[in-house]
């Protein structure tokens, strides 16, 4: 058996993470975390270090969350993308033909961080924008991906 995880290392993805540990802990099956980053809207230098910089802790998080499955005796693999989040993991799905697609359900609890309160401002303009023209990340794939999709709530703790 094949699971992809949709993974950015945010509370919510950790959350998906803790249940796919958990239902899946007797079959053990493959996993492949698909984290995908997405680019800067802007050319300029500082939007450059702000994105290898997310890539840097995104691709380390990730790598962590691959070496918590191993340990919890999972064969895993990490694919990490640049680009749009729906389409990648679509694309990811229609390459790797998971069993299911797991991905954590959207919520506005925000992470914890030094910038939180920024970036909360910025995100939340973005994302609004987002979700009037394409839905959310969950809802492209639910309408699109071609294996079962598994999206774990997040409002609780």
């Amino acid at each position: 058996m094949e699971v992809m995880l949709a993974y950015d290392h945010s509370r919510n993805a950790r959350i998906a993470l803790d249940a796919v540990k958990r239902l899946f802990a007797d079959a053990k099956p493959s996993i492949t975390l698909i984290s995908v980053i997405e680019e800067p809207g802007s050319a300029t230098s500082a939007s450059d270090d702000l994105f290898e910089q997310q890539y840097a802790e995104q691709k380390a998080g990730t790598d962590a969350a691959a070496a918590e499955l191993t340990a919890a005796g999972f064969s895993t693999r990490v694919l990490v993308a640049k680009g749009d989040a729906r389409k990648m993991i679509l694309r990811a799905t229609e390459e790797r033909k998971p069993d299911i697609l797991v991905m954590a359900r959207h919520s506005h609890k925000p992470d914890n961080g030094p910038f939180n309160f920024i970036t909360r401002k910025l995100d939340a303009l973005v994302e609004e924008f987002d979700h009037m023209t394409f839905g959310s990340v969950s809802a492209f794939l639910a309408r699109r991906v071609q294996c079962p999709l598994l999206i774990i709530p997040t409002h609780a703790e």
